[in-house]
């Protein structure tokens, strides 16, 4: 139940701040909103508020805006002509559609944003053991041992301490260890290790054989360096998503790799049991997701609908009604086929089809 519980909520608060970015953004420029709703399919509940009905609908798999005018042969009520979508200009009608994915991102930095403030779970610098057969244990580290400083180089937390082992340059690496009332001054040769990154490219690093002790410590930053680091944070993993994708078209990352609901759900409940923290920042991660895809130029998301308004720009007029129908039906279908195959790629993961196929 926790699982299932988990996911709502996560695709419940990105389903719903993706279509709130397309709605607020509506109304503010004056353009009449019919529905808002969170699924799709049949109508559960609703309630209408002013001129916009809000409901909830059975297929809690997406949402939508309604929105008048959006249908280029909608017919319109001349008293409510200046309110269509299709009488606005072009950049008005791309604010719209680009809020959606924008409201997304937007809401990855806020949530980064409050686990920053309210402090994140981390690994202390102390050292829990040595593996014996790599240079920490010959330089003479020993467990307990916590790890201040890498080459002058002030670390907070393990994750610190990890990178900048990793890194680091030169022979030999310094290391400043507390060791009781101690404070020493250790030379370490690390050992070169080479490896393949997650885009499938080979990287040196550099590893000494410390393993972290379990000790947890919670670091919280003010509001001021909460937000840039919420800002740091979602551009690191727009870099990331952008690249994955591409290294995808380009068969470095199998496409295995690609997950679907029951994906999601799974790593929704996981997430809510290591904590609130984990569960947040899962939360961002899936939203920049969602907002980044949706900005992919294919027809029926928001990137195919941009495509088509930067078309209206460079040729001075709109694609035909008749072009983007045949657009946006391949682009459904080929929306269609990602959902199976991302819907296939999770049930094999759980049953293992291939051991059926031998």
């Amino acid at each position: 139940m926790i699982t299932i519980g988990a996911a709502i909520i996560v695709l419940g608060v990105l389903i719903f701040a993706h279509e709130f970015g397309h709605f607020i953004v509506a109304k503010g420029f004056g353009i009449k909103v019919l529905r808002f709703s969170l699924g799709f399919g049949p109508k559960i509940v609703g309630k209408t508020f002013g001129e916009t009905e809000y409901c909830i609908a059975s297929v809690p798999l997406g949402g939508y805006v309604k929105i008048l005018g959006q249908d280029p042969e909608e017919k319109i009520d001349p008293e409510e002509t200046n309110r269509a979508f299709s009488q606005k200009s072009v950049w008005v009608r791309m604010a719209v559609v680009v809020a959606g994915p924008f409201f997304n991102l937007l809401l990855a930095v806020l949530i980064f944003f409050i686990v920053y403030m309210s402090g994140v779970p981390q690994l202390t610098t102390r050292v829990g053991s040595v593996n014996k057969d790599f240079p920490a244990y010959h330089a003479g580290i020993k467990p307990g041992d916590r790890i201040l400083a890498v080459n002058g180089r002030e670390v907070k937390d393990w994750m610190e301490l990890s990178h900048a082992i990793r890194t680091s340059k030169g022979v030999m690496i310094i290391l400043k260890i507390k060791r009781g009332t101690q404070v020493l001054s250790i030379k370490v040769k690390p050992k070169i290790k080479k490896i393949k990154t997650l885009f499938g490219e080979e990287k040196e690093i550099r590893m000494v054989g410390i393993i972290a002790s379990q000790e947890i410590m919670k670091q919280s930053v003010g509001p001021g360096r909460a937000i840039v680091m919420g800002v740091e944070r979602t551009g690191e993993i727009i870099y990331l998503t952008l690249v994955s994708i591409i290294k995808i078209i380009e068969r470095v990352i199998p496409a295995k790799t690609i997950g679907g609901p029951i994906m999601i759900m799974e790593m929704a409940g996981q997430q809510a049991k290591e904590g609130m923290a984990n569960f947040l920042l899962f939360m961002a991660l899936i939203s920049i997701n969602l907002g980044i895809l949706n900005l992919l130029p294919i027809p029926i998301l928001d990137g195919g609908h941009i495509f088509f308004m930067f078309f209206e720009i460079i040729f001075g007029k709109p694609l035909s009604v008749r072009k983007m129908e045949i657009a946006q039906n391949i682009g459904l279908a080929l929306l269609i086929l990602l959902m199976v195959f991302a819907f296939y790629n999770d049930l094999s993961r759980i049953f293992n089809f291939k051991r059926f196929f031998r």
